[in-house]
């Protein structure tokens, strides 16, 4: 397959990409959608659904981007800082785009959203925290099989924390189905088979990730272009379109819970998870503007979205999504003038 990529015209594998990336959001998408009813049938509350069960199956593209990268770096299939590059700068670039672009659209679609100060303390700030870490890990220029298994037991740690808080917690109420009943699996039999559906969209999206991450890398040698920087203009947002497509399924079902949960939980997902699993396997090297730009650009800005929520009450409308959106464009303006080459 790689030989055919290679001998392939550069348009020709930019068509074989877009739809390998067309095949990797549908895929996704359908995994999330029945991961989502499967969610329901287990009767958890809606804020708990979007940190845990929906954050996790939107971050199938970056986590399956990451182990196919990690395996290809393992055995040789793709160069070692291209590879890293590409599925770091796509993952961090995925959580930028969800921080500002993709919660400034929710919040203006749905005219107004409120944070509840619980909601910025459980999970505000442990995103917060997640990117500091990954800042203070990537200093040496690596992400080491050490890294990866504090990221990733960091998610195990997390994960289990809000599962006894929820028990602590959980209102009856959160769970009361809206005009609008979520699409979900009446009896066991056919949970069965939806969890067997969203298991085979997963290798369906693990399969068009190989393909996509073939093609970038080969484009990312015949153009000179920083692997870094096409991994944020291009895989970073095709990988965040689930959680837009979850976030507003939220909005429109009157679930605000889902729709905060996901976007927040997803930007703690993908570096836990997806960088700390893809390190464990094959260890990344870390591109300079990853720990110069992006990274203290997403830690700078949650810590800006914090405070502004923080000090209006958890009241966010359509001027605060407005600033979220202008501050996306920014970013990616200054990424592409300053940090264009690794």
């Amino acid at each position: 397959m790689n030989a055919l990529w290679q001998n392939a015209s550069t348009l020709t594998n930019i068509i074989v990409g877009v739809v390998g990336l067309a095949i990797l959001i549908l895929s996704s998408d359908e995994a999330v959608r029945r991961l989502i009813g499967l969610a329901d049938y287990f009767h958890l509350s809606t804020t708990f659904m979007g940190m845990t069960v929906v954050s996790l199956a939107t971050s199938i593209p970056e986590i399956s981007s990451h182990l196919t990268a990690s395996v290809n770096i393992l055995t040789g299939g793709m160069d070692y800082q291209i590879g890293s590059a590409i599925v770091l700068g796509a993952n961090i670039g995925s959580d930028v785009v969800q921080q500002t672009l993709i919660l400034g659209l929710v919040v203006f679609s749905a005219g107004t959203l409120y944070f509840r100060r619980y909601f910025l303390t459980k999970s505000m700030l442990p995103m917060i925290i997640t990117t500091v870490m990954c800042i203070i890990m990537g200093l040496d220029g690596v992400y080491s099989r050490i890294d990866g298994a504090i990221l990733f037991g960091s998610f195990l740690a997390y994960t289990y924390y809000l599962y006894v808080d929820e028990r602590k917690h959980y209102r009856r109420e959160d769970n009361i189905q809206q005009a609008e009943k979520v699409d979900a699996p009446e009896t066991g039999k056919q949970a069965v088979v939806w969890g067997l559906v969203a298991v085979g969209c997963m290798v369906l999206t693990v399969t068009a990730a190989q393909i996509v991450l073939g093609i970038t890398e080969l484009v990312v040698v015949r153009t000179g272009v920083g692997g870094s920087l096409i991994g944020v203009l291009t895989l970073g947002i095709a990988s965040a379109l689930p959680e837009l497509s979850a976030a507003v399924s939220g909005i429109r079902k009157k679930e605000h819970g889902i729709s905060l949960g996901t976007l927040i939980g997803s930007n703690i997902t993908n570096p836990l998870v997806a960088i700390g699993g893809g390190a464990i396997v094959s260890t990344y090297w870390v591109p300079r503007p990853l720990v110069a730009w992006d990274l203290p650009w997403e830690t700078l800005t949650g810590l800006l979205l914090w405070a502004l929520l923080w000090f209006r009450k958890g009241k966010l409308g359509r001027g605060g999504a407005i600033y979220l959106m202008v501050l996306y464009f920014v970013y990616i303006g200054c990424r592409a003038l300053f940090f264009a080459v690794d």
